[in-house]
């Protein structure tokens, strides 16, 4: 597949300095060094989330490690809104460890740019609309990350092709596609549509670095794209997971409580804050143990993983095919 598909915008790869346009997407409780250091050496870029980390001296030691060993580029994903209490010193690690770039979300990504720009750090931004990926390319934004409706995690509404090519048309950065790829056929129609690369993270759940569960890994092999759904009750926006007998039980929605203070202007930020802890707390569970409480993050493409391998090997076969 040519890499000059997408003639008027950089090629991620060649933003990156990588063999291909790919970034192993920032998967919270997934991502670890182990992961993002074989991508790099399987021609890829790899990115993980500060919020993967208790504190930022544990956070400011993974970075620190990564620059010594990782062999490519790699990245960092800040949640930039005020539900995350350590935005301000995760992103100052990130600017004294001089990180590849970081990947925004979930708020005005502004301050993240002005002082990674400092540093030499490129900045890409989640979007899911061209009103917002037009805000943050007037803010300087090296590139927008168009989540679809397909991604794993916190989903976009658009599908794929309607998303790249509404942000082509209106912005002037390279658009990375995320959400839906898990196969060779998959990641050059997303190229053949207009995007610069592409930001894929479900297919690396189930690779011999992932630190979690064999039981995890098991159900991204067993369980297909029909046995996705959509939950609210993680961190308060929708999110992708797999339809497990236990998500089934406790339903997919906020209750009626939970909506309402969600909606309160004074309690909003302190709610989002807790139902995103508790959230996590019970993915955190799931992830690492064999438990009844199975509420595991996914996207769709999880209908292409047949098979626990290392991640060179799933890189291999995205970009040429078994």
């Amino acid at each position: 597949m040519s890499q000059s598909i997408n003639s008027k915008k950089t090629m991620l790869n060649e933003l990156l300095g990588t063999k291909y346009p790919i970034i192993m997407a920032p998967m919270f409780l997934v991502s670890n060094p182990e992961m993002i250091i074989a991508a790099g050496k399987s021609g890829i870029s790899g990115a993980i989330p500060a919020h993967n980390y208790r504190s930022v001296d544990e956070f400011r030691q993974v970075l620190a490690m990564l620059k010594k060993d990782c062999p490519a580029p790699f990245g960092v994903n800040l949640i930039v809104n005020k539900s995350n209490f350590f935005y301000k010193e995760q992103l100052k690690a990130c600017c004294d460890l001089q990180v590849d770039y970081i990947i925004t979300s979930l708020g005005s990504p502004e301050e993240t740019i002005v002082a990674a720009h400092k540093k030499g750090i490129k900045v890409f931004c989640d979007v899911v609309d061209s009103g917002y990926a037009k805000k943050v390319e007037s803010l300087g934004a090296d590139a927008v990350i168009a989540v679809n409706n397909k991604a794993g995690g916190h989903a976009g509404p658009k599908p794929a092709k309607e998303l790249i090519e509404e942000l082509n048309s209106t912005c002037n950065i390279p658009v990375i596609s995320a959400g839906g790829v898990g196969n060779k056929k998959q990641y050059q129609e997303i190229l053949s549509y207009g995007a610069a690369g592409l930001s894929i993270g479900t297919i690396f759940i189930a690779s011999n670095e992932c630190p979690v569960s064999d039981e995890y890994k098991e159900a991204c092999i067993q369980y297909g794209a029909k046995d996705i759904v959509m939950t609210s009750k993680l961190s308060g926006t929708p999110c992708s997971v797999i339809k497990t007998p236990y998500v089934e039980k406790i339903g997919t929605e906020q209750n009626t409580l939970e909506k309402l203070l969600n909606k309160n202007r004074q309690l909003k930020k302190w709610v989002k804050a807790f139902t995103f802890y508790k959230g996590m707390k019970k993915l955190q569970k799931a992830a690492f143990s064999a438990t009844y409480q199975t509420v595991w993050c996914a996207g769709p493409s999880i209908e292409e993983v047949k098979s626990i391998r290392p991640i060179s090997q799933i890189v291999e076969e995205l970009v040429n095919g078994k």
